[in-house]
This record gives structure tokens, sequence and C-alpha cells, in this order.
């Protein structure tokens, strides 16, 4: 087992891509690892010609995969937009790693991200004893992609400032990086495009002008459409962490799964599963990956100071701390929910006990 806390998708999932690889007979993009179809497949999981299952990283539409997939082979850059906790950056990674062998040409967008971050910096110590000159430009991320054929990732486009976005019209459009102080351009070679993610909470926060939408092809990835779906993502990704993390404990049951699952679901619509009563709707946003979050924090109470075993106790922990973000009125609706939906549920006797004694 590797000593790195969290590998990259190349690294963690390298077997994987080359058995997809071995078995892949069919035309691949320039500079492409693998074709279209092999990337869907590693992707959305499935069973080669040899008869090696492929294990699913995204759980969801295939169709809308295979637009995510045929947009990287086309000019247009992709944007992944949804609401947090939609695996986003999750996919974007698995899609780079898939598509060039490498997730790391990444840049990740704050309000402090600078222009630096997408064309260029400057070896200062080289620039004042040499002047501009090639040897002392610091490439970005984005410009390595360029040279070197790759998908760039871009996370968290709308928190970076909308001059540092228009940066990256003339990359899209032109595929060209113009560099002034030289008088020279750095061109995309075969094989770059640009991955994006945005979270559609953020509008206003730094709008993408119209200019810039027109370089992407928008894919809005959902919340998961069924319980049983969200259970799916939420068992396969906490057991995949939990490994990582070398939790000792066992794998939690099914049912503690569907119970934190069904909380998030009912909460975060406004109404019961069975759509007989309801909720209000607490600040936060009660995402997939919070669930996994819930989840894994739950084994670790279990492993260090339990049994073992995940009990009502151990979930109600970190399921509190995920409800309740705003202290001003999200306690209400939290201590509402107990008593008309969790108090009253068959089964949930154990869990309404443990969340009240947490708060």
């Amino acid at each position: 087992m590797s000593n790195l806390l969290r590998e990259h998708a190349e690294q963690a999932f390298a077997h994987e891509l080359e058995e997809i690889g071995r078995a892949d007979g069919r035309a691949r993009p320039p500079k492409w690892r693998l074709s279209p179809w092999a990337v869907t497949t590693y992707i959305l999981g499935g069973t080669l010609p040899n008869g090696f299952e492929v294990t699913p990283k995204y759980v969801g539409s295939r169709r809308l995969i295979e637009t995510a997939v045929a947009t990287l082979a086309t000019d247009r850059a992709l944007l992944l937009l949804g609401v947090p906790g939609t695996a986003k950056t999750w996919l974007s990674e698995h899609l780079a790693a898939a598509i060039s062998g490498d997730s790391t040409m990444l840049v990740q967008g704050t309000a402090g991200t600078g222009e630096e971050a997408v064309r260029f910096g400057w070896n200062y110590a080289r620039l004042l004893a040499e002047g501009p000159s090639p040897a002392a430009m610091v490439a970005s991320p984005v410009m390595r992609a360029m040279t070197e054929g790759k998908i760039a990732r871009i996370e968290e486009l709308t928190r970076i400032s909308s001059e540092v976005q228009d940066a990256l019209i003339t990359i899209l459009s032109e595929k060209t990086l113009p560099v002034s102080e030289l008088d020279i351009e750095i061109q995309a070679v075969k094989g770059f495009n640009v991955i994006a993610t945005a979270n559609d909470r953020d509008r206003g926060v730094n709008e993408l002008s119209s200019a810039l939408r027109r370089r992407f092809n928008t894919i809005v990835l959902p919340l998961p459409e069924t319980l049983e779906e969200e259970m799916q993502i939420v068992s396969q990704r906490a057991a995949a962490i939990g490994r990582a993390l070398e939790l000792p404990a066992e794998a939690p049951s099914l049912e503690q799964v569907r119970r934190l699952v069904t909380i998030f679901r009912e909460l975060r619509a406004g109404v019961t599963q069975d759509g007989k009563t309801r909720l209000k709707v607490p600040s936060g946003t009660l995402s997939t990956a919070e669930a996994i979050s819930v989840l894994n924090n739950g084994q670790a109470l279990a492993a260090h100071f339990g049994d073992g075993t995940l009990r009502a106790a151990d979930l109600a922990a970190g399921l509190v701390g995920a409800v309740v973000k705003d202290p001003t009125n999200d306690p209400a609706i939290w201590k509402e929910y107990l008593e008309t939906v969790v108090r009253e549920r068959d089964g949930w006797k154990d869990l309404y006990r443990a969340c009240k004694e947490v708060g």
C-alpha cells in the first residue's frame, strides 16, 4: 500500500488504465492515452473484452459523460458546473488522468489567484540579472499543458477575478499565449484542452463574461437522482477513503448508509421521501461529499473509540455538525426535523437519542 495520503488518479488507478489501454483498439485523438470510448469506460466502469472489471469512478448519466469526453476531443474547453459535492473536481481529475495520464496541471481558483497562475510568471532573480528571456519565465500549469499537449484543470473558475479570467480568452480561442515582453508566443500543441469547474451557488462572485463563457461547453452535473444511486456513491467513496486512511473499522452497514443519505436528501429537498411532510431547509448544501465525510468521521470514531462497528452515536457526532452550519437558524430546523421525522420513524429511535445527546 502506498504511503501517500491521497494518490493522484493516474497513480491510484494505474493498473486499470493499463488494462484499458491494452484492450483499447479504437481511434484516439492526437496525444490522448485512450480513445473516447475507453475514457468513458474508465469513468463509468464496465467489463472489458478480456473480462477485466473496471470500477466506476462516477455514478450518473452515460450521455452526460460521453458529451464531456466528446467536448475535450474538439477545440472547445469544458466547464463542469454544479452545486458543491456533485463530483466536479473528482470527474475533472479522472478525465485528465485518462486522457493525458497526468491530472496534476492544476490551477486552484481563489480570490487571490493572479494572472501568472494562468499565463506565466518570472524568476525575478534571473530577470534582474539577465533581463527578460525564455529562461527567466516560470510556466503556469496551463502553459505547460499547452506545450506538452495535455489537459489543464482550473478549479473554482468563478472565484478567480474577472481580469484573470479574461487571460484565458486568447488561450481558448486562438490556442496561443502571447509573451509581449519577449515578442513571442507560445502555441498549444495537439492534445491541449482545459477543464474548468464552477459552483453554481457562487453566481455573483465573479461572473464569467459572455466572451469567456462562449469558449466553454458547459455541462451541469446534477445531484444523484435516486436514494440508491446516492447510497452507492457514498458507500464506494467512503470505503475507498477508509482504506487509504487504514481505518480499522468494519464497513458501514447498508442501513446506516441509508439513514444518512435519507436525512441529507430530505433536508436538501425540503420534503420527506414519501412527500407527505414539508421541511425547512438548513443553510448548508448537504452534498454527497459531505455525507461521505460524515460516514468516514463515524468510522474513525467507531474504530478508535468504539468496537469497530459504526453505530448511531458515531453517525450522530458528525451528522449534527454537517446540518447545523448557521448557529442562528439551523438548530431550530434540525430540532424540528428530529422531532417530526426521525423520532417517528420505525427503527430510528437509537439515532434520535444519539442526535439529541449531541445537541
